[in-house]
Protein backbone atom coordinates (compact mmCIF):
# COMPACT_ATOMS: atom_id res chain seq x y z
CA UNK A 1 0.00 0.00 0.00
CA UNK A 2 1.51 3.45 -1.22
CA UNK A 3 1.04 6.29 1.39
CA UNK A 4 1.84 9.57 0.85
CA UNK A 5 2.77 11.78 3.85
CA UNK A 6 2.71 15.27 3.08
CA UNK A 7 2.13 17.09 6.77
CA UNK A 8 5.07 19.56 7.21
CA UNK A 9 4.21 19.94 10.93
CA UNK A 10 4.16 15.86 11.11
CA UNK A 11 7.26 15.69 9.68
CA UNK A 12 9.40 18.00 11.91
CA UNK A 13 7.99 16.13 15.10
CA UNK A 14 10.42 13.13 14.29
CA UNK A 15 13.65 14.37 15.71
CA UNK A 16 17.33 14.39 14.89
CA UNK A 17 18.17 11.96 17.74
CA UNK A 18 15.45 9.49 16.32
CA UNK A 19 16.68 9.86 12.82
CA UNK A 20 20.69 9.05 13.96
CA UNK A 21 19.16 6.04 15.88
CA UNK A 22 17.33 4.79 13.32
CA UNK A 23 20.08 4.99 10.50
CA UNK A 24 22.11 3.21 12.61
CA UNK A 25 19.71 0.45 13.44
CA UNK A 26 19.75 -0.24 10.11
CA UNK A 27 23.41 -0.43 9.50
CA UNK A 28 24.48 3.16 8.81
CA UNK A 29 27.53 4.85 10.70
CA UNK A 30 28.14 8.60 11.29
CA UNK A 31 31.45 9.49 8.82
CA UNK A 32 31.35 12.74 8.53
CA UNK A 33 29.48 16.39 8.73
CA UNK A 34 28.30 18.28 5.37
CA UNK A 35 27.61 22.12 6.08
CA UNK A 36 28.18 21.40 10.31
CA UNK A 37 24.30 21.06 10.63
CA UNK A 38 23.99 17.48 9.14
CA UNK A 39 25.70 14.17 9.23
CA UNK A 40 26.99 12.02 6.78
CA UNK A 41 26.07 8.55 7.05
CA UNK A 42 27.86 5.11 5.10
CA UNK A 43 27.05 1.78 5.21
CA UNK A 44 27.83 -1.59 3.69
CA UNK A 45 25.45 -1.50 0.66
CA UNK A 46 23.83 0.91 1.48
CA UNK A 47 23.10 4.75 -0.17
CA UNK A 48 25.08 7.69 1.47
CA UNK A 49 22.62 9.72 3.58
CA UNK A 50 22.58 12.96 4.95
CA UNK A 51 20.89 13.10 8.65
CA UNK A 52 20.23 16.55 10.11
CA UNK A 53 21.82 17.75 13.14
CA UNK A 54 18.77 20.15 14.22
CA UNK A 55 15.59 21.59 13.90
CA UNK A 56 16.18 24.91 12.29
CA UNK A 57 17.30 24.17 8.90
CA UNK A 58 15.05 25.65 6.51
CA UNK A 59 14.41 22.15 4.74
CA UNK A 60 14.11 20.26 7.78
CA UNK A 61 10.61 18.42 7.06
CA UNK A 62 11.82 18.04 3.10
CA UNK A 63 14.56 16.37 4.86
CA UNK A 64 13.39 13.93 6.58
CA UNK A 65 10.68 12.86 3.99
CA UNK A 66 13.56 12.02 2.35
CA UNK A 67 14.97 10.01 5.07
CA UNK A 68 11.64 8.17 5.21
CA UNK A 69 11.35 7.35 1.97
CA UNK A 70 15.02 5.81 2.15
CA UNK A 71 14.76 4.03 5.36
CA UNK A 72 11.38 2.42 3.96
CA UNK A 73 12.67 1.36 1.13
CA UNK A 74 15.72 -0.81 3.21
CA UNK A 75 13.67 -1.93 5.33
CA UNK A 76 10.84 -2.83 2.91
CA UNK A 77 7.82 -1.01 5.15
CA UNK A 78 5.58 1.76 4.07
CA UNK A 79 6.61 5.28 4.57
CA UNK A 80 3.75 5.67 7.03
CA UNK A 81 5.07 2.76 9.29
CA UNK A 82 8.17 4.03 9.07
CA UNK A 83 7.38 7.34 10.49
CA UNK A 84 5.43 5.76 13.26
CA UNK A 85 8.60 3.80 14.08
CA UNK A 86 10.45 7.21 14.15
CA UNK A 87 8.21 9.04 15.81
CA UNK A 88 8.57 6.75 18.75
CA UNK A 89 12.46 5.75 18.17
CA UNK A 90 13.62 8.68 20.76
CA UNK A 91 10.64 7.00 23.51
CA UNK A 92 10.55 4.07 25.02
CA UNK A 93 6.62 2.95 24.38
CA UNK A 94 3.86 1.09 26.33
CA UNK A 95 1.46 -0.57 24.10
CA UNK A 96 -1.47 -2.37 25.41
CA UNK A 97 -3.69 -3.97 22.98
CA UNK A 98 -6.85 -4.13 24.24
CA UNK A 99 -8.80 -6.21 21.29
CA UNK A 100 -9.38 -7.09 17.62
CA UNK A 101 -11.83 -5.43 15.93
CA UNK A 102 -13.11 -4.57 12.01
CA UNK A 103 -12.40 -0.36 11.72
CA UNK A 104 -10.14 -0.43 15.14
CA UNK A 105 -13.48 1.26 17.67
CA UNK A 106 -13.94 0.15 21.07
CA UNK A 107 -17.04 1.11 23.18
CA UNK A 108 -16.49 4.45 24.37
CA UNK A 109 -16.22 3.54 28.42
CA UNK A 110 -13.61 0.46 27.85
CA UNK A 111 -11.33 3.39 25.38
CA UNK A 112 -11.98 5.37 29.31
CA UNK A 113 -10.52 2.88 31.12
CA UNK A 114 -7.91 1.80 28.75
CA UNK A 115 -6.47 5.44 28.82
CA UNK A 116 -6.94 5.76 32.80
CA UNK A 117 -5.81 2.38 33.64
CA UNK A 118 -2.67 2.72 31.65
CA UNK A 119 -2.05 6.00 33.25
CA UNK A 120 -2.51 4.56 37.15
CA UNK A 121 -0.08 1.83 35.92
CA UNK A 122 2.85 3.87 34.66
CA UNK A 123 1.95 6.22 37.75
CA UNK A 124 2.48 3.13 39.74
CA UNK A 125 5.73 2.05 38.26
CA UNK A 126 6.86 5.70 38.62
CA UNK A 127 6.24 5.71 42.50
CA UNK A 128 7.81 2.61 43.14
CA UNK A 129 11.32 3.88 41.99
CA UNK A 130 11.55 5.74 45.18
CA UNK A 131 10.67 3.08 47.56
CA UNK A 132 8.82 -0.48 47.51
CA UNK A 133 5.13 0.06 48.89
CA UNK A 134 2.36 -2.08 49.10
CA UNK A 135 0.10 1.21 48.80
CA UNK A 136 0.67 4.78 47.79
CA UNK A 137 -1.54 6.71 48.89
CA UNK A 138 0.16 9.66 47.02
CA UNK A 139 2.39 10.47 44.41
CA UNK A 140 5.56 11.69 45.24
CA UNK A 141 7.40 14.60 42.87
CA UNK A 142 9.20 12.83 40.39
CA UNK A 143 6.35 10.52 39.51
CA UNK A 144 4.24 13.60 38.62
CA UNK A 145 6.65 15.36 37.17
CA UNK A 146 7.16 12.38 35.04
CA UNK A 147 3.60 12.36 34.48
CA UNK A 148 3.22 15.52 32.95
CA UNK A 149 5.48 14.65 30.71
CA UNK A 150 3.72 11.38 29.30
CA UNK A 151 2.42 11.25 25.78
CA UNK A 152 -1.14 9.36 24.26
CA UNK A 153 0.17 8.38 20.76
CA UNK A 154 -2.04 6.91 18.10
CA UNK A 155 -4.09 3.88 17.95
CA UNK A 156 -3.48 1.57 15.17
CA UNK A 157 -5.27 -0.12 12.50
CA UNK A 158 -7.23 -3.63 13.28
CA UNK A 159 -6.94 -3.46 16.71
CA UNK A 160 -7.40 -1.22 19.44
CA UNK A 161 -4.18 -0.24 21.32
CA UNK A 162 -3.25 2.43 23.51
CA UNK A 163 -0.02 3.91 23.12
CA UNK A 164 1.93 5.57 26.19
CA UNK A 165 5.01 7.44 24.93
CA UNK A 166 7.90 8.41 27.48
CA UNK A 167 9.76 11.99 27.61
CA UNK A 168 12.85 11.45 25.31
CA UNK A 169 15.11 9.08 26.13
CA UNK A 170 18.34 10.79 25.82
CA UNK A 171 21.74 8.47 24.34
CA UNK A 172 24.30 7.50 27.12
CA UNK A 173 27.20 9.60 27.84
CA UNK A 174 29.97 7.23 27.96
CA UNK A 175 29.05 4.50 25.80
CA UNK A 176 26.18 2.11 25.93
CA UNK A 177 25.29 -0.32 29.36
CA UNK A 178 23.99 -2.96 27.36
CA UNK A 179 23.53 -5.35 30.46
CA UNK A 180 23.28 -3.17 33.63
CA UNK A 181 20.77 -1.75 35.51
CA UNK A 182 22.08 1.68 33.75
CA UNK A 183 21.62 3.25 37.10
CA UNK A 184 22.56 6.67 34.78
CA UNK A 185 19.76 6.42 32.74
CA UNK A 186 17.07 9.43 32.90
CA UNK A 187 14.02 8.71 35.18
CA UNK A 188 11.71 7.77 32.54
CA UNK A 189 14.21 4.67 31.49
CA UNK A 190 13.86 3.55 34.72
CA UNK A 191 10.39 3.93 34.95
CA UNK A 192 10.09 1.55 32.01
CA UNK A 193 12.43 -0.91 33.69
CA UNK A 194 10.33 -1.12 36.43
CA UNK A 195 7.42 -1.29 34.72
CA UNK A 196 8.48 -4.01 32.96
CA UNK A 197 9.99 -5.99 36.20
CA UNK A 198 6.48 -5.16 37.78
CA UNK A 199 4.43 -6.89 35.39
CA UNK A 200 6.21 -9.91 35.00
CA UNK A 201 6.42 -10.37 38.55
CA UNK A 202 2.88 -9.65 38.71
CA UNK A 203 2.21 -12.16 35.53
CA UNK A 204 4.28 -14.98 38.26
CA UNK A 205 2.46 -13.74 41.22
CA UNK A 206 -1.44 -14.38 39.52
CA UNK A 207 -0.02 -17.61 38.12
CA UNK A 208 1.57 -18.81 41.31
CA UNK A 209 -1.34 -18.08 43.35
CA UNK A 210 -4.02 -19.77 41.07
CA UNK A 211 -1.61 -23.08 42.31
CA UNK A 212 -2.02 -22.24 46.15
CA UNK A 213 0.78 -20.08 46.98
CA UNK A 214 -0.73 -17.52 48.84
CA UNK A 215 2.74 -15.51 49.94
CA UNK A 216 3.52 -15.42 46.05
CA UNK A 217 1.93 -11.44 45.55
CA UNK A 218 3.74 -10.53 49.47
CA UNK A 219 7.25 -11.48 47.75
CA UNK A 220 6.55 -9.22 44.68
CA UNK A 221 5.64 -6.44 46.47
CA UNK A 222 8.57 -6.41 48.32
CA UNK A 223 11.40 -7.34 45.44
CA UNK A 224 9.78 -5.83 42.37
CA UNK A 225 7.23 -3.50 43.57
CA UNK A 226 3.88 -5.00 42.86
CA UNK A 227 1.82 -2.63 44.75
CA UNK A 228 -2.78 -2.18 45.29
CA UNK A 229 -1.98 0.74 42.72
CA UNK A 230 -0.43 -1.51 40.08
CA UNK A 231 -2.94 -4.41 40.71
CA UNK A 232 -5.98 -1.93 40.62
CA UNK A 233 -5.25 -0.42 37.51
CA UNK A 234 -4.51 -3.76 35.64
CA UNK A 235 -7.99 -4.81 36.59
CA UNK A 236 -9.11 -1.22 34.57
CA UNK A 237 -7.78 -2.38 31.50
CA UNK A 238 -8.36 -6.35 31.95
CA UNK A 239 -11.52 -6.80 33.38
CA UNK A 240 -13.66 -6.03 30.05
CA UNK A 241 -11.83 -7.97 27.77
CA UNK A 242 -11.05 -11.48 27.31
CA UNK A 243 -7.56 -11.53 26.72
CA UNK A 244 -5.30 -7.95 26.79
CA UNK A 245 -1.46 -7.90 25.99
CA UNK A 246 0.58 -5.07 27.38
CA UNK A 247 3.96 -4.54 25.29
CA UNK A 248 6.99 -2.84 25.92
CA UNK A 249 9.68 -1.23 23.44
CA UNK A 250 13.01 0.25 23.73
CA UNK A 251 13.87 3.36 23.03
CA UNK A 252 16.48 3.40 20.01
CA UNK A 253 18.71 5.98 21.26
CA UNK A 254 19.21 4.29 24.21
CA UNK A 255 19.51 0.17 23.16
CA UNK A 256 18.87 -2.29 26.23
CA UNK A 257 19.90 -5.71 25.74
CA UNK A 258 16.48 -7.03 26.82
CA UNK A 259 14.29 -7.62 23.86
CA UNK A 260 10.34 -6.38 23.34
CA UNK A 261 8.82 -7.67 26.50
CA UNK A 262 4.98 -8.37 26.45
CA UNK A 263 3.13 -9.84 29.27
CA UNK A 264 -0.28 -10.76 28.79
CA UNK A 265 -3.49 -10.61 30.83
CA UNK A 266 -7.05 -12.83 31.07
CA UNK A 267 -10.21 -11.80 32.24
CA UNK A 268 -10.14 -14.27 34.64
CA UNK A 269 -7.53 -12.72 36.19
CA UNK A 270 -9.05 -9.62 37.24
CA UNK A 271 -10.80 -11.28 40.22
CA UNK A 272 -7.51 -12.10 41.63
CA UNK A 273 -5.77 -8.74 40.82
CA UNK A 274 -8.42 -7.31 42.40
CA UNK A 275 -8.56 -9.54 45.58
CA UNK A 276 -4.53 -8.58 45.93
CA UNK A 277 -5.26 -5.21 46.20
CA UNK A 278 -7.99 -5.40 48.51
CA UNK A 279 -4.90 -7.78 51.03
CA UNK A 280 -2.25 -5.21 50.19
CA UNK A 281 -4.59 -2.17 51.36
CA UNK A 282 -5.81 -4.05 54.17
CA UNK A 283 -1.91 -4.90 55.29
CA UNK A 284 -0.41 -1.33 54.22
CA UNK A 285 0.42 1.07 56.79
CA UNK A 286 -2.85 3.65 57.67
CA UNK A 287 -1.89 7.04 57.45
CA UNK A 288 -2.81 9.41 60.50
CA UNK A 289 -4.33 6.75 63.15
CA UNK A 290 -5.07 8.06 66.84
CA UNK A 291 -4.93 5.34 69.33
CA UNK A 292 -5.33 6.05 73.32
CA UNK A 293 -3.62 3.28 75.62
CA UNK A 294 -1.40 2.32 78.50
CA UNK A 295 2.79 1.99 78.08
CA UNK A 296 2.86 -1.54 78.62
CA UNK A 297 6.91 -2.07 77.78
CA UNK A 298 10.05 0.15 77.52
CA UNK A 299 13.04 -0.58 75.94
CA UNK A 300 16.32 1.44 75.00
CA UNK A 301 20.24 1.05 74.76
CA UNK A 302 21.15 4.28 76.52
CA UNK A 303 19.57 7.26 78.34
CA UNK A 304 20.21 9.84 75.52
CA UNK A 305 18.76 7.04 72.66
CA UNK A 306 15.49 6.49 71.47
CA UNK A 307 13.29 3.70 72.73
CA UNK A 308 11.16 1.60 71.94
CA UNK A 309 7.95 0.90 73.87
CA UNK A 310 4.82 -1.44 73.68
CA UNK A 311 1.51 0.09 74.26
CA UNK A 312 -2.14 -1.95 75.12
CA UNK A 313 -4.73 -0.50 73.04
CA UNK A 314 -7.81 -1.94 70.55
CA UNK A 315 -7.87 -1.92 66.87
CA UNK A 316 -11.71 -2.47 65.77
CA UNK A 317 -12.09 -3.41 69.12
CA UNK A 318 -10.09 -6.19 69.47
CA UNK A 319 -7.09 -5.88 72.22
CA UNK A 320 -3.64 -5.73 70.41
CA UNK A 321 0.27 -4.33 71.58
CA UNK A 322 1.45 -2.05 69.43
CA UNK A 323 5.41 -1.03 69.02
CA UNK A 324 6.86 2.00 68.03
CA UNK A 325 10.01 3.70 68.57
CA UNK A 326 10.01 7.45 69.99
CA UNK A 327 12.10 10.08 69.59
CA UNK A 328 14.01 10.96 72.98
CA UNK A 329 11.77 13.52 74.28
CA UNK A 330 8.56 11.45 73.80
CA UNK A 331 10.34 8.19 74.61
CA UNK A 332 10.66 10.53 78.91
CA UNK A 333 7.10 11.41 78.98
CA UNK A 334 5.83 7.57 77.70
CA UNK A 335 8.42 6.76 80.82
CA UNK A 336 6.94 9.26 83.17
CA UNK A 337 3.24 7.92 81.37
CA UNK A 338 3.74 4.05 82.59
CA UNK A 339 5.25 4.85 86.27
CA UNK A 340 1.97 7.08 86.70
CA UNK A 341 -0.13 4.48 85.00
CA UNK A 342 -1.47 7.53 82.72
CA UNK A 343 -3.19 6.87 79.18
CA UNK A 344 -0.93 8.03 76.78
CA UNK A 345 -2.39 9.26 72.95
CA UNK A 346 0.08 8.84 70.18
CA UNK A 347 -0.48 9.48 66.59
CA UNK A 348 1.10 7.45 63.67
CA UNK A 349 0.74 5.34 60.56
CA UNK A 350 -0.55 1.92 61.79
CA UNK A 351 1.20 -1.27 59.92
CA UNK A 352 0.81 -5.19 60.17
CA UNK A 353 3.34 -7.28 59.33
CA UNK A 354 2.39 -11.09 60.12
CA UNK A 355 0.68 -11.06 63.54
CA UNK A 356 2.60 -7.81 64.95
CA UNK A 357 1.21 -4.19 64.95
CA UNK A 358 3.45 -1.30 64.88
CA UNK A 359 2.69 2.29 64.86
CA UNK A 360 5.17 4.02 61.93
CA UNK A 361 6.89 7.90 62.31
CA UNK A 362 5.07 7.96 65.89
CA UNK A 363 3.97 11.30 67.97
CA UNK A 364 3.20 11.19 71.45
CA UNK A 365 0.69 13.50 71.49
CA UNK A 366 -0.47 13.83 75.02
CA UNK A 367 -0.35 11.89 78.22
CA UNK A 368 -3.95 11.82 79.97
CA UNK A 369 -4.21 11.97 83.78
CA UNK A 370 -6.97 9.94 84.92
CA UNK A 371 -9.54 12.43 86.23
CA UNK A 372 -9.34 13.79 82.65
CA UNK A 373 -10.65 10.53 81.22
CA UNK A 374 -13.87 9.77 80.30
CA UNK A 375 -15.83 7.11 81.49
CA UNK A 376 -16.13 5.48 78.09
CA UNK A 377 -12.99 6.50 77.24
CA UNK A 378 -11.51 4.22 80.01
CA UNK A 379 -13.96 1.55 79.36
CA UNK A 380 -13.19 1.05 75.56
CA UNK A 381 -9.19 0.61 76.36
CA UNK A 382 -7.13 -1.83 77.16
CA UNK A 383 -6.23 -1.30 81.26
CA UNK A 384 -2.68 -1.65 82.26
CA UNK A 385 -1.35 -4.97 83.86
CA UNK A 386 -1.55 -4.94 87.53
Amino acid sequence: MQVSLNDRGALRAVTPTALSAYARALGWKEQGTYRKNSGVYVGDKLPQILVPHTQALGDYASAVLSLIETFSQISGQDVLTTYRTLITADRDTIRIRAAESDDGSLCLNEGVSLVSGGRDMVLAAACALRDARPVYNRANKDALELMESMRLGQTEQGSFVVTLLTPVISPPVQGLLEDSEDSGAPIARRMTRKLVEALKATRQAVDRLVVGNEEAFGRAARVNGVSANLCEALVQIVEPFPKLDVAISWARTRPVAMPKTVVRFEQSDAALLHEAARVFRDRAPKPDVCLHGFVHVLKRGNADADGMVKIHTKIDNQPKTISAVLEHADYERALKAHKGRAMVEMKGDLECVGQRWKLLNPRLQSVLRNDELELDTVAGEIQPDT
